[in-house]
């Protein structure tokens, strides 16, 4: 007996056409919104460690810088011989003093536009402040009346007579052999007493170069050859995205100055001998860029120009370091230029690529800046000095 055939339903079971497409527009729709979603979120958080990158950096690398420049002047403390010219190995005659602010190209080679440059001193030796006095000079072997504190591999220097402390460049050596009151260097230079600065003496330059601020040892390479800038093993970037690096002297100018009858004021300007020299107070009257030099004529306002005083009333160094986010905003974020306390006198000009070439999207990116005073204990601890 034949089985009857099933009856079909009226309506085959499934989604229209219509329906499929109505799902799918829907569909696109999530997609895109979560897009823009993720967009906007990857946005935020490229703004955010983008920030958080180059706020670290600057503040990392303006630590480093203020820890050097606070170790200014230690081991320097040849009161006499601030202001001298002083031979590296390398051949370049660099000053002795704490730090020096845009000390020449042939020293520190040119930079970034509308950055400093600096140069910084220190040692590490705890020897006696007026060194040891020689007996018999046959450099590169002197007889010393004292050995103090010297030893194998101490970086060491001589001068002349006090009568005459800069007559000639210092030369830096270092001590080779050390036998009884017998000290032999290196390289050897006329001189009549031998000063210590310590094994780890370092006369480190700093500048920012391409966007970077780098850092070049002065005591193992040739900081002023131009031509080696770009040597990273050289001048070791420190910190990226960097702007600018600014700096200027805190300079005590005596705020008991106007005790001074102008008749006395007048006698210390003209040179006059034995004239009243207030004692330095160690507090920073006004900043400047004005670097202690020879010949430069004293004013009711600054009766030390010259070195060694000079460096002398130099207590402190007031530092910025401007670093940027390296991500570049769609809109205009920034619209004035980023300011320091020393803006009167030293603008920070983020207009400008590190090749000098004006930089017309300068306003899309975010800017930080660092700024701090250093204090130079160590020019301090010399104490006041005769004639100062």
């Amino acid at each position: 007996m034949p089985f009857p055939e099933p009856s079909l339903p009226r309506f085959q079971h499934g989604f229209s056409l219509v329906e499929i497409m109505v799902a799918m527009v829907i569909g696109m729709f999530g997609v895109v919104i979560m897009m823009q979603m993720l967009s906007i979120s990857e946005s935020q958080k490229r703004n955010v460690s983008g920030a958080g990158d180059a706020q670290n950096a600057g503040a990392i690398a303006l630590y480093g810088l203020q820890r050097d420049v606070g170790m200014a002047g230690y081991g320097i403390t040849m009161y006499n011989l601030l202001g001298c010219n002083m031979t590296m190995p390398s051949g370049v005659a660099i000053p002795v003093a704490p730090v020096v602010i845009n000390p020449a190209t042939a020293i520190v080679p040119a930079g970034d536009p509308n950055s400093d440059r600096l140069l910084v001193s220190y040692g590490s030796a705890d020897a006696a402040p007026q060194g040891n006095t020689i007996t018999t000079n046959a450099a590169p072997t002197y007889t010393v009346s004292s050995i103090g504190f010297v030893s194998v591999n101490d970086y060491v220097f001589t001068a002349p007579a006090p009568a005459a402390p800069c007559a000639g460049n210092l030369v830096l050596d270092r001590v080779t052999v050390v036998n009884g009151n017998v000290v032999t260097v290196a390289t050897g230079a006329v001189g009549t007493t031998l000063y210590n600065l310590g094994k780890t003496f370092k006369v480190l330059a700093y500048a920012v170069r391409d966007g970077n601020l780098t850092v070049c040892d002065y005591v193992l390479n040739n900081c002023g050859d131009a031509a080696q800038t770009g040597d990273l093993t050289r001048w070791v970037p420190v910190a990226a995205n960097v702007v600018s690096l600014l700096a200027q002297y805190g300079r005590d100018n005596n705020s008991n100055v106007p005790a001074l009858t102008q008749t006395q004021i007048d006698a210390v300007i003209n040179a006059v001998p034995n004239a009243p020299h207030p004692p330095p107070t160690y507090f920073v009257d006004t900043y400047d860029q004005t670097t202690p030099t020879a010949g430069v004529v004293a004013t009711p306002t600054n009766l030390h120009p010259t070195p060694p005083c000079g460096w002398a009333r130099i207590p402190a160094v007031r530092l910025a370091l401007t670093v940027r986010n390296a991500q570049y905003e769609k809109d205009v974020v920034t619209l004035a230029a980023p300011a320091w306390e020393g803006s009167a006198t030293l603008p920070i000009d983020a207009s400008k690529n590190p090749d000098g070439t004006v930089n017309a999207d300068w306003g899309h990116f975010r800017y930080k800046v660092f700024q701090t005073t250093v204090p130079l204990h160590n020019v301090a601890w010399m104490g006041v000095q005769a004639g100062c």
